[in-house]
């Protein structure tokens, strides 16, 4: 995914991804799923994502990038 700010967070990337469509979704997802960022597992959806973080969410692999 790319971006065009210094950061993203968790939260914001699962719903501009279609991962979760609402706050309540992103919620039960960190509850629940074993989100992996950079190989660690996250439960936060504050968690700020730079470019070259890796996220996984249910086999779905999302790799953040700038765009220039």
């Amino acid at each position: 995914m790319k971006i065009n700010t210094e950061y993203i967070t968790l939260g914001q990337l699962l719903k501009f991804a279609g991962i979760a469509m609402s706050g309540g979704d992103i919620k039960y997802l960190l509850n629940e799923t074993d989100i992996l960022v950079n190989d660690e597992v996250e439960r936060r959806r504050g968690r700020k994502l730079y470019p070259k973080d890796v996220v996984i969410v249910n086999e779905r692999k999302i790799t953040i990038e700038y765009d220039k």
